[in-house]
Formats: C-alpha cells, structure tokens, sequence
C-alpha cells in the first residue's frame, strides 16, 4: 500500500458517501451532524462548506495511490489552538480489517502534531461505536 494523506476535495464526497450502507453507521460516523440519510455527495460538500474552514477545522482524505480508501476530520476544540480533536472517521468498507483505519488515526496524529503544531490530541467518539474506539486504541 502507498497511503497519503490529503485535504479533502469535493470529488471525494462521491466515493466516501458510498460507504454509509446503513442509518445506524451513518449516525455513529457523523454523529447526527447530518440530518437524513442517505448521506449524499451532495449534503457533505454543504457541510464542508459550512463547517470546515480550514482554520479550526479541517478534513482529510486518505488515498492508496490515487484510490480514496479514508476521510478523517480534526479541529481545534476550544480556543486553545495546541488541542486538535479527531472526528468522522471512516475508511472504505471493502477495504475493512487490513489496517486502513489504525492508518488514518496514526497519520492524522502524526499531521496534528508535525503540521499543525498541536500538543494534545483527543476523541472525539462516543460509546455506542465499540469498533471506533478500537481503532483508536
């Protein structure tokens, strides 16, 4: 594999919308931020538009060569700009259980804390999504 890390393009939303075959792990991924399902390209790049500023917030796309296979988000939680907080993690569900998600997380820390200058990193998942804690562990 020859992963990278990217910032999200609009393009992306086709593939990475995609992979929310159901209600329920749409929820767990957005965590109600999207008000219907299905999720389309079309709602995430409104959201984009409206949420993420590049600035205290930001998305990312993980790639196999040219192939989209992860979409990650982080943001600065407060006004302390040292904290960035992991969100909407996702990686392509053909491609589950090869390590693609451990992946993203790593590299995401790894962007926060080398690009950004971050100085803590943190969650930003609830309970009721056992496989999303896992993958952050």
């Amino acid at each position: 594999m020859n992963l990278t890390l990217r910032p999200y393009q609009p393009a992306d939303a086709v593939i990475i919308t995609s992979w929310l075959k159901s209600e329920y792990l749409m929820r767990q991924w957005c965590a109600d931020r999207y008000e219907h399902y299905p999720v389309t390209p079309e709602d995430m790049n409104s959201y984009h538009e409206r949420y993420i500023d590049g600035q205290r917030s930001r998305a990312l796309t993980m790639t196999d060569v040219d192939e989209v296979v992860g979409y990650i988000t982080l943001r600065t939680p407060a006004d302390d700009t040292t904290e960035q907080r992991l969100g909407f993690v996702i990686v392509d569900d053909s491609k589950r259980g090869i390590g693609l998600g451990k992946a993203l997380v790593s590299m995401a820390v790894k962007y926060a804390f080398e690009t950004l200058g971050a100085t803590r990193v943190s969650l930003g998942v609830f309970d009721n999504n056992p496989a999303a804690i896992h993958c952050y562990e």
